[in-house]
């Protein structure tokens, strides 16, 4: 229910990714978000990662409100078990990466913004901020509580933790 009441949830702000420098913001949400142009002009998101096999999506805004062009990258994949999320991963997290670096807000989005959504920003934490699964699950379930990655896609991401939290030469290497 909380899913189709709040369109979409900040994960990690300019604040938490790197103080040092200016970065824009992680959202995760539902397909409602991009039918709000106004909270997404409020937002400042001008970068969208699309994860749901969808051809009928509403059209985004030309702009973010404040001239940036839009922009976007789609995963077209159902929300089963058997869906292979692991072949999108990388590309996902390096569209993610390159926005936010540039100081552009992402919204990671899926239909009800409750587990494809979630499973890629979860590979985004892993990978790019050295987090394990449960951690990265824990942050994002405690800013979006309805979130729930399907069985297949946990799979998917728990492999996806030991490629990117293998240990090295006696301790853990982390990339960032």
């Amino acid at each position: 229910m909380q899913a189709m009441c709040t369109p979409m949830h900040v994960v990690l702000g300019p604040s938490l990714l790197s103080p040092s420098h200016a970065t824009g913001s992680l959202y995760i949400g539902s397909m409602s978000a991009i039918t709000d142009h106004e909270l997404l002009r409020n937002c400042r998101i001008s970068h969208f990662v699309q994860v749901l096999d969808a051809p009928w999506l509403p059209p985004l805004p030309d702009t973010d409100g404040n001239g940036i062009k839009v922009t976007s990258f789609k995963i077209s994949i159902l929300d089963t078990t058997s869906a292979d999320l692991k072949p999108h991963l990388e590309e996902a997290c390096n569209s993610i990466d390159r926005a936010l670096r540039s100081g552009r807000s992402v919204l990671v989005h899926c239909q009800q913004g409750i587990s494809r959504s979630a499973a890629v920003v979860i590979a985004y934490l892993i990978r790019n901020h050295g987090m394990s699964y449960d951690a990265a699950y824990a942050l994002v379930k405690r800013q979006r509580a309805c979130i729930k990655p399907n069985a297949g896609f946990v799979g998917a991401l728990r492999e996806w933790e030991s490629t990117w939290r293998r240990p090295v030469m006696g301790s853990r290497r982390f990339t960032t």
